[in-house]
């Protein structure tokens, strides 16, 4: 491999996924359900019908599935730990089986030289919390604190690095605004309730890990970014970009970096739903000593103006009615098979854009990936040369932003292997490991040599050639 784009000494490389995408063991050892695990079993909730009872069988092959991290030179893993597996009741003392997979894991991927990188909230909130209100409950945020508490006891001493909330706006706005995730509801007031809870979470859980672990705990919060783009330069779609903005990026942005809310959104939101939630000393909690922002970036967004709907309405309704606004991704662009728009050059502006914006933040991509149609060939290989093509154009992408003054410290791909995609199933392979999930047998994909070469030399080729791999 021709080392020709070197990244910074002690760049963090790493993976990432989810427990409820890949654990399954979905009732094994006390876990009680969780709000996935009962909408993923709603009939027309998820692709075929699919859920998360086995998904990669991580739980059993954990040991099997760390060696293989390291056998591809992995210096970091992202995973989240399962709150209905560590408290049955989402509150109270621990469920110490379940909490000693976890201690399982760190030790494994302590013995291996690979950090872990622990995720407290990925969208699997216990199914009794949520019976009384979920995230629209401001309760939920104690009960919150108390598990991370409990988990940062557990792990504190092995575990340097925290994320306390995976993805706030797709949690609030997908989970409680569309009903497009779990728990499937549909309504304005209780996705922008929501959305709040969770930040005053990720403020809670801050202060829990450093009065737990001490300050020497880097805590973070991972915000899926999106760069926003007018589809002309009428001032119609320049307008509409901004509330896209405001909605999808600073509505998350501006309260943990600057401890407020978008002015411009917040007065028309509040106005619509009301701010009863929004409590006295809350910004400043949100606003908490943030060792690290996490960025998950997949594509941009092309916004148009479209017609405005007062209140979400409709079956599953979306954030555009609301917003008046429409995406209209370019045509002349490749995509992946989820349908998103292969655009790198997104997220240097990204980066750049949160660096103008904000200042020198330490920066980690904790997400980045895209899904392919993988599949074995008759010799038993997985041969993915988009993906390379896909991963090598962003990481030079993230090298463009780190050479234009960006503190990036870290790479997460998404995700070591395929799993359970949310609401598609298993139809959407992003893994860089296949799983044939008829057998849980894993194939490294040419991706994951390809990868194993990337971090081995701290380098991207600047001239890909997907051919030799």
């Amino acid at each position: 491999m021709s080392a020709d784009l070197e990244f910074p000494e002690g760049f963090l490389w790493g993976v990432a996924s989810s427990a409820y995408q890949i654990e399954g063991a979905f009732d094994e050892d006390g876990r009680s359900p969780s709000i996935w695990d009962t909408f993923s079993h709603h009939p027309g909730a998820t692709h075929h019908g699919d859920n998360g009872d086995i998904a990669c069988d991580h739980y059993h092959r954990m040991n099997e599935d760390v060696e293989l991290m390291a056998e591809l030179g992995v210096r970091a893993y992202r995973f989240s730990v399962a709150w209905p597996r560590v408290q049955t009741d989402g509150r109270g003392p621990a469920n110490e089986k379940g909490l000693d997979f976890y201690r399982r894991l760190v030790d494994a991927l302590r013995a291996l030289d690979i950090e872990p990188v622990v995720t407290l909230y990925h969208w699997d909130l216990p199914q009794v919390l949520q019976d009384s209100g979920g995230w629209t409950n401001r309760e939920t945020v104690k009960r919150f604190e108390d598990y991370v508490g409990i988990v940062s006891a557990a792990l504190g001493d092995r575990v340097a690095k925290w994320v306390t909330v995976n993805e706030p706006w797709v949690a609030a706005f997908i989970g409680y605004g569309n009903g497009v995730h779990a728990p499937g509801i549909s309504d304005l007031g209780s996705a922008v309730r929501s959305a709040h809870h969770l930040l005053l979470g990720h403020g809670l859980a801050t202060r829990a890990i450093r009065e737990t672990v001490g300050p020497s705990a880097e805590v973070g919060i991972a915000l899926n970014l999106d760069p926003v783009r007018p589809a002309s330069s009428t001032d119609a779609d320049l307008a509409a970009a901004r509330r896209t903005d405001a909605h999808l990026n600073r509505w998350f942005l501006d309260p943990v970096l600057l401890g407020s809310y978008p002015k411009e959104l917040a007065e028309e939101c509040f106005g619509l739903v009301g701010d009863d939630f929004l409590h006295e000393g809350d910004l400043e909690l949100i606003r908490s000593d943030l060792g690290f922002l996490g960025v998950n970036y997949y594509k941009p967004r092309r916004m148009a103006a479209s017609s405005r709907a007062k209140v979400f309405s409709g079956e599953r309704p979306s954030y555009e009615s609301w917003l008046g606004v429409e995406d209209r991704p370019r045509d002349d662009i490749p995509r992946t098979t989820t349908g998103w728009t292969i655009d790198p050059e997104g997220l240097t502006e990204l980066l750049l854009r949160i660096r103008a914006d904000y200042g020198d933040v330490p920066m980690y991509i904790t997400e980045n990936g895209a899904a392919f149609s993988d599949y074995a060939d008759p010799t038993g290989a997985v041969k993915d040369p988009e993906r390379i093509a896909y991963l090598s154009s962003h990481l030079k992408a993230a090298h463009a932003a780190i050479t234009a003054g960006v503190d990036l410290r870290g790479y997460f791909l998404w995700s070591l292997m395929d799993n359970f995609e949310w609401a598609s199933g298993y139809a959407q392979r992003f893994g860089i490991v296949f799983v044939d999930y008829r057998t849980e047998k894993r194939i490294p994909k040419t991706s994951a040599y390809w990868y194993r070469d990337v971090i081995a030399t701290n380098a991207v080729e600047a001239a890909l050639n997907t051919e030799k791999h």
